[in-house]
């Protein structure tokens, strides 16, 4: 019988070579629907196999599942096949992962992890091992159970370290990093990630330099982790070196395509030799050269697909890059970012007409890291654009995060208070003031993000300054007040240059001018030092200017216009043009410099000009009224528990933190330079867009 059962197996490879899945499968099932006897460990072989193929290439992860549940009770009755019994293990905890049953999954990894510990301590035992704790460790983390997820990897890390297994360490203190920096971290742990950092440092430096060279998936692993640190501790300096790092390496790998990145191990086990990747990790069946393997057999898993990480990466460079105004280089990199995560869309089905609910359970998780990336590139988008006044390109980008929302509320349900921040965004820009209050407000309501909120009230109370009147002051100073008396406590430049922002404007309504100019000079400080945001810069020397001409130091406003005009130029900010050209006007007009004025205030005509009919252009289109209007967006919430409890849970996992990469954009300077030095300048203030 057993000669029969390599016949069943081997005609079942020739299928699935061929791609004839369904005829693979009923080769395999019917050794195990026979009537004739055959010895229960080739049933349990055979019953693996068919698991393997169905979770490689079909999304039934319940019929695997029974095979596999079938096989475990079979092995009970057999004293020895550890390596069978560790390989029903792993694909049965990553079916209940799939669908969604974590205690089952926790009970059946708890089982091996005791079969693991009373094996011999070899090799293969050891790294079994690692792939429970790893596999543990993720459900630990579904269930928030944090601390004990990081015990878990702990573990982990003893077994590598038992066997001399230094990729494997690495994974192991990667993984803690991730969970203390992105899931943990608050003020009582900023310590413990530092720590963890500097450990993941260590372990990658005492690997040889040649394996490393085989570890892709843990450098762009770990250099994106670092990048995540740097943003939340706001070092965009030192970020910036790490984001070379990865271009460079993405860089090189897309050379060297075709060559399979495999890792290296010192021993030969069957436990590595037919291993499927966690799914977890994603479940899509992918060339081994298109992998960023994180770990060596039994694990092999990704943290994310290449391809994701590869748009990740053009995501950290547009982050880095637009606030200095390289936008040639961020419309590459958008354009690349967005071609690669649609075509990983249509890979899952998400086609045109597909909505959330349609989606399988087993594709839900990828589908939300694909969807919220492209979010990301979406929003910079709109914020690339609406800095060089192309607002109708800002608009169409607008509306297809807004339509993308509402196609998949659940799954983009953290997008919905940038969507309104950006709206706020779009209505600034275009002169709507009371409206953009009305967006920032709300998306302060919705977002569970302090650093979010803050920058919001921020953003709300300068559009109120814009509209001028005594109510809307008045709500201005409501919003900023509170914020700013708490500043202090806060850890984000980015929060306290915009408040810093919006306090100098409210000090100069007071006529609070010499402390104006002090909280403003601050705040570009900040800007310029540690944030090295091109426009923030020119904004601020903008008003800074401003206030030097009302304090009849001219020598100085002189020298800081005559600087943000020229980032302005850089930056093609036409509006912020135009208001320093405003000001430089009221500047020659007060020295008498007639020559001067004339020659400026034409050029500030011409530059008006423009941005009038770009902006009759944009209040003609039929999204206008649409994105503007002080209505909130309104979805069809489809409530399947299944759903989100699968993007809740699975997005701690991925969570990428990515700071909101979008400020204030510029108002409306005044048409007329005779209100120039009155210090009503609200209505020609420009946030930032950090």
């Amino acid at each position: 019988m057993e000669a029969v059962a390599e016949g069943l197996w081997g005609l079942a490879d020739e299928f699935e070579k061929k791609g004839e899945i369904g005829k693979a499968v009923k080769c395999l099932e019917a050794i195990c629907q026979s009537h004739a006897s055959f010895l229960p460990i080739v049933e349990v072989k055979t019953r693996l196999r068919i698991a393997t193929i169905l979770l490689r290439h079909s999304h039934n992860v319940n019929h695997a599942k029974s095979h596999l549940e079938r096989s475990q009770l079979l092995l009970n009755s057999i004293p020895s096949c550890f390596d069978l019994k560790c390989r029903t293990y792993s694909l049965l905890s990553q079916c209940y992962h799939l669908v969604g049953a974590i205690p089952p999954q926790k009970q059946i990894l708890y089982k091996a992890l005791h079969l693991t510990s009373a094996a011999a301590p070899d090799v293969s035992a050891k790294l079994w091992c690692c792939n429970f704790n790893s596999q543990l460790a993720n459900a630990l983390i579904i269930e928030g159970d944090y601390q004990n997820s990081i015990s878990t990897l702990e573990s982990g890390y003893v077994s590598a370290t038992q066997i001399c297994y230094p990729e494997l360490q690495m994974f192991f203190v990667a993984s803690i990093l991730h969970v203390r920096l992105l899931m943990q971290w608050d003020d009582q742990t900023a310590n413990e990630v530092e720590r963890a950092l500097q450990r993941c440092n260590q372990v990658w430096e005492t690997m040889p330099s040649d394996r490393r060279a085989h570890c892709m998936g843990l450098l762009f692993y770990n250099e994106l982790l670092h990048i995540f640190y740097r943003l939340r501790v706001s070092d965009y300096k030192n970020a910036v070196k790490h984001v070379d790092k990865l271009d460079a390496a993405m860089r090189q790998d897309s050379k060297s395509r075709g060559q399979l990145t495999r890792f290296t191990t010192t021993t030969t086990t069957s436990a590595g030799n037919d291993s499927l990747e966690p799914t977890y990790f994603g479940n899509a069946k992918r060339a081994l050269q298109d992998k960023l393997f994180l770990a060596p057999p039994p694990i092999n898993g990704e943290w994310l697909p290449k391809s994701a990480v590869y748009a990740l990466v053009d995501l950290m460079i547009i982050i880095f890059g637009r606030p200095k105004g390289n936008f040639k280089e961020c419309d590459k990199r958008i354009q690349s970012g967005i071609h690669i995560i649609k075509e990983e869309l249509i890979r899952l089905g998400i086609t045109d007409d597909v909505r959330e609910v349609d989606l399988q359970h087993s594709a839900i998780w990828m589908a939300g890291v694909y969807l919220m990336l492209l979010m990301q590139f979406l929003e910079n988008k709109v914020a690339v654009e609406l800095t060089r006044s192309e607002f109708l390109e800002a608009q169409e980008a607008l509306m297809q995060m807004k339509n993308w929302f509402i196609r998949f509320p659940t799954i983009l349900q953290a997008c919905e208070s940038i969507i309104e921040m950006l709206r706020g965004q779009y209505s600034h820009s275009v002169g709507c003031y009371n409206e953009a209050a009305f967006h920032y407000v709300e998306a302060a309501k919705i977002t569970e993000s302090k650093s979010m909120q803050i920058m919001c009230q921020a953003y709300a109370a300068i559009s109120y300054f814009c509209i001028g009147d005594a109510e809307s002051s008045s709500q201005a100073l409501d919003l900023i007040g509170p914020v700013y008396r708490m500043k202090d406590s806060f850890v984000g430049v980015r929060e306290e240059a915009s408040i810093l922002f919006a306090y100098g404007l409210l000090l100069m309504k007071q006529q609070d001018l010499q402390e104006a100019r002090n909280r403003l000079a601050k705040g570009l400080q900040i800007a310029h030092v540690q944030m090295g945001n091109l426009q923030l810069v020119s904004q601020y020397l903008t008003i800074l200017g401003n206030l030097a001409l009302a304090l009849h130091d001219t020598g100085q406003a002189r020298e800081i216009l005559r600087s943000s005009l020229t980032l302005a130029k850089k930056l093609g900010d036409i509006p912020t043009q135009i208001w320093v050209l405003s000001v430089l006007t009221g500047l020659f007009q007060q020295l008498g410099e007639r020559g001067n004025q004339m020659e400026n205030d034409e050029y500030r005509r011409k530059k008006f000009d423009e941005l009038q009919s770009r902006l009759a252009d944009t209040r003609s289109s039929i999204y206008h009224i649409e994105l503007i209007d002080k209505v909130k967006l309104q979805v069809q919430q489809f409530h399947e528990i299944d759903m989100k409890r699968t993007i809740a849970d699975e997005s701690m996992r991925v969570n990428l933190d990515i700071p909101e990469s979008v400020g204030l954009s510029t108002p409306m300077p005044v048409p007329s330079s005779s209100r120039l030095v009155d210090l009503d300048t609200g209505r020609r203030v420009q946030g930032e867009r950090t």
